[in-house]
């Protein structure tokens, strides 16, 4: 059987806080943009529209208030989220080529809010095509990460977010990669109790997925050989 597949969007593959800090640039003065850059963190009873997480707005350290104004801005751009450029420049085409070689069968997801022009779901399709990944199937959605994985049946979901990565972990059987950009040192320690396998990039991700790959082909034929002679019961 193939490999199912789930890769994040948002500070994963697609550079959202590079945008969003060209956006905060534009809304904001040189002494608000000061704070924002450098300030400190964001306000606790700030809003949790920040899309996907560690690359989104969180990461600009702004207040309730101003958080609001981007959005509020944001969501004015006609197809905002067709905008993006990628974390790792290629990456979309090596994740779509690996995809063909092996045949994967792979989905995106993400909990993009809306903003003007196409829908979500089509802005992130015609980026993921033009990017080189054709055909993509996109996912906008709310739910745990684990219970979409577990319905799903998928085998595999690349994050940049923890406790998406947890989520996966705790409520289905699809193996969790962690896209990590900080401080090794600072990963949760949950996350490798979990057993969360954690990357630096997109493309060390892809060789976990492709180790993967082969360790369950590999689990196949043997499984496939004992049947043969028969040691082992059909499933």
């Amino acid at each position: 059987m193939p490999l199912r597949i789930a890769f994040d969007l948002d500070g994963t593959i697609a550079d959202m806080h590079t945008a969003l800090r060209a956006q905060a640039e534009q809304l904001f003065s040189e002494d608000e943009l000061a704070k924002v850059l450098h300030g400190p963190a964001r306000d606790a009873g700030a809003p949790e529209e920040d899309a996907d997480g560690k690359e989104g707005i969180a990461e600009l350290h702004l207040t309730g208030k101003q958080q609001m104004l981007l959005w509020e801005k944001v969501k004015t751009i006609e197809n905002f989220w067709g905008g993006l450029s990628e974390i790792e420049p290629g990456i979309v085409a090596r994740i779509a080529q690996a995809a063909t070689t092996r045949r994967w069968e792979v989905i995106f997801l993400t909990t993009r809010p809306s903003v003007a022009g196409e829908t979500t779901q089509i802005q992130s399709q015609r980026w993921l095509q033009a990017h080189g990944f054709p055909f993509p199937s996109v996912f906008v959605v709310q739910r745990s990460r684990g219970k979409i994985a577990d319905a799903l049946q998928l085998d595999a979901v690349v994050d940049d977010r923890p406790e998406n990565c947890l989520d996966v972990a705790v409520e289905s059987k699809a193996r969790a990669i962690l896209i990590w950009y900080g401080d090794p040192r600072n990963v949760p320690a949950g996350a490798k109790r979990l057993g969360v396998r954690v990357a630096t990039t997109i493309s060390e991700a892809l060789s976990l997925l492709e180790q993967l790959d082969d360790a369950q082909k590999e689990s196949g034929v043997v499984r496939s050989i004992k049947r043969l002679f028969g040691k082992e019961a059909p499933a």
